[in-house]
């Protein structure tokens, strides 16, 4: 009879403790998934509108482009630009995606206006600065990538 008194108080105090142990772990657990989606809704709009901005990109790929080819890249830019301060797990990554379609943007080439032949020094000039823009255009796109890449990490974390 004394060990059944014994008993039950010790196996009551086991069952509350791994109860308890239980609980514990459940609520940690619902802090982390709860964490993990307000993380992936922060990220929601940066991650769109890289999305947009890679697609933007890769209409002017191989295009010799003037300035105004560029609004729609320029516009996400702005946007981009102004998030990039506020979303602290991918500034550095949104900051060098601004700053790479900042100097995409800068190597618009002049207006062509009508069809009017050009010399060979002209063209060369010309080839050049297309060559400078699909190089800025190409670093952009690499910025972009890297940028989701990181987005991309920190949701599945």
């Amino acid at each position: 009879m004394m060990t059944s008194t014994f008993l039950v108080p010790a196996a009551s105090a086991l069952l509350g403790a791994l109860m308890y142990r239980h609980h514990r772990q459940v609520f940690a657990w619902t802090r982390r998934m709860r964490r993990k989606d307000e993380t992936n809704t922060e990220y929601d709009k940066p991650s769109a509108w890289l999305a947009d901005l890679y697609a933007a990109q890769c209409g002017l790929a191989q295009k010799p482009c003037a300035a105004e080819d560029f609004k729609d890249i320029a516009t996400i830019g702005n946007m981009l630009a102004g998030i990039a301060d506020h979303t602290e797990g991918v500034r550095f990554e949104l900051t060098r995606v601004v700053e790479s379609v900042r100097g995409y943007v800068a190597t618009a080439l002049p207006g062509q206006g009508a069809a009017v032949r050009v010399g060979l020094p002209e063209h060369r000039t010309r080839l050049e600065q297309a060559m400078r823009q699909e190089a800025a255009r190409d670093e952009l796109a690499h910025a972009i990538l890297a940028a989701e890449q990181r987005i991309k990490d920190l949701r599945h974390s």
